[in-house]
């Protein structure tokens, strides 16, 4: 396997070559990952670990459905999808929307690979997979909503603290009140809302589509959505859920130790990606096997489509 330093000098040699490096070295590697499943691929990077959390772009968003347009076109559809996640979550209703759109576009073949990390609304995707492949160092997150960076389950588990503080000890009362005071009614049902709509979703895609509406697999589907989005039990919304564990509460795990060549190709894509942020202003990317790519810098959106690799292509300008 091309192992991240080797991945660095690769990229440095088509640089010294004059070559787009970090584009042509990512899209080698997309092509690879095609041929060895012969399936369509698509992934999906948001490169939020290496900026700042206010640049724009780096979620789940509406404006993710230009690019998944894009990346869709032409593709054989009837090949179904592998699509590589890497993403800090994002809009539940963007989420839903692109959800929907990729089960019509193939026919809910859909098979989510997580290289590192596809929290929140990133698991949500995850769910809506027939399954998903998961490495060693691959972790999914809790689904609790979160409302302006507050945990909706959080704000209602303190508010019914409260009630029943009071209950037992009214002298506490002004207490509470200062605490409270800072939940209107309508954000108390606003959190209600979002906490039931997120986890009926995840509930219906994991009946729908990883367990095919298998009645003995309902309760499976419960005891999932129960944990990940159990604030009290996952305890923070970035909590790291490994391989293991999504194993133990039921989701349909491929292991990806299990196939070293495929190992081997998602890792050296992921470690292509990784580099393109650390030396672009790239903050996402959605890019697809024939090399079609939507890129995002600091607030810039780039539709690019592919060209010979010995051409220089239109994509990002590392920065060394």
């Amino acid at each position: 396997m091309p192992a991240w330093g080797k991945v660095l000098s690769e990229i440095g040699a088509k640089q010294q070559a004059g070559m787009q490096a970090v584009d042509v070295v990512r899209r080698k590697y997309l092509k690879q990952l095609h041929s060895h499943t012969g399936r369509n691929v698509i992934a999906y990077y948001s490169g939020w670990l290496f900026r700042p959390p206010s640049t724009p772009n780096l979620s789940v968003g509406d404006d993710d459905m230009n690019a998944f347009m894009a990346a869709v076109h032409q593709l054989n559809r009837d090949k179904g999808l592998d699509l590589i996640l890497h993403t800090p979550g994002g809009d539940i209703a963007a989420t839903e929307a692109l959800v929907k759109y990729l089960w019509v576009m193939f026919g809910k073949d859909i098979r989510v690979i997580v290289p590192q990390l596809a929290m929140s609304a990133g698991t949500m995707i995850a769910c809506a997979a027939k399954e998903i492949v998961l490495g060693k160092q691959s972790s999914l997150g809790p689904i609790d909503p979160q409302i302006s960076g507050v945990p909706a389950q959080g704000v209602l588990d303190e508010f019914q603290m409260a009630v029943e503080s009071i209950k037992r000890d009214p002298a506490c009362t002004p207490l509470w009140q200062q605490i409270v005071s800072r939940y209107h009614p309508s954000f108390l049902n606003e959190c209600a809302q979002a906490i039931n709509w997120s986890r009926t979703m995840v509930h219906g895609w994991l009946c729908e589509n990883m367990f095919n509406a298998q009645e003995e697999h309902v309760i499976t589907a419960h005891a999932i959505v129960d944990f990940l989005g159990d604030h009290s039990a996952t305890a923070a919304h970035a909590r790291h859920i490994p391989m293991s564990k999504c194993e133990e509460i039921g989701l349909k795990i491929i292991k990806l130790e299990d196939d070293k060549k495929l190992q081997d190709l998602v890792l050296t894509v992921h470690h292509a990606y990784m580099h393109t942020f650390s030396m672009s202003p790239a903050c996402k990317i959605v890019e697809n096997h024939t090399g079609v790519a939507t890129v995002h810098m600091a607030g810039i959106q780039q539709v690019l489509r592919a060209v010979p690799a010995q051409a220089a292509i239109p994509g990002i300008t590392p920065q060394m």
